[in-house]
């Protein structure tokens, strides 16, 4: 059974943050090169809708995410991270939550993710994304990927 923790706190992303994300990228997604899928402009232009967690001063999980530009009705997550040691405790969950308030009144949400990332797709699901389809070719050829859209 898990330990009892303080509940994280979850604010707005800044740029001091990056370096600390981006150190942890590659291990939290174990060993997976990720971390040039995360560039800083998330941290400078994009902090009304990106989100960092923190346990006291460690971090615990991230979500960068932004405002369609072209689609006045959506938003998209682009990048989502929780500490392996902290998943399975709704902080994934809390940080989506905070995610879909910041871009309301936005009625659809996006994300996309790999078909190999299974647990991925499962925590999209159960957060009520559905898929919409799989691209073959989506991120460049045999670059396939899991749209995933939800109805806010």
């Amino acid at each position: 059974h898990r330990l009892e923790r303080m509940s994280p706190v979850i604010r707005r992303a800044e740029p001091d943050d990056y370096p600390r994300v981006i150190a942890v990228v590659d291990e939290w997604w174990g060993g997976r090169q990720m971390a040039a899928s995360l560039p800083k402009l998330f941290f400078v232009h994009f902090r009304d809708t990106s989100f960092v967690a923190e346990d006291g001063a460690a971090l615990a999980g991230f979500l960068c995410g932004f405002r369609s530009q072209t689609y006045a009705d959506e938003a998209y997550i682009h990048f989502v991270g929780v500490d392996p040691a902290r998943r399975g405790d709704g902080l994934g969950r809390a940080l989506y939550e905070r995610f879909f308030a910041a871009v309301s009144p936005r009625t659809v949400v996006r994300a996309v993710t790999s078909p190999v990332n299974e647990r991925s797709v499962a925590f999209h699901r159960a957060l009520g994304f559905a898929v919409e389809r799989i691209d073959e070719d989506y991120d460049g050829a045999g670059e396939a990927r899991v749209l995933l859209v939800r109805q806010l």
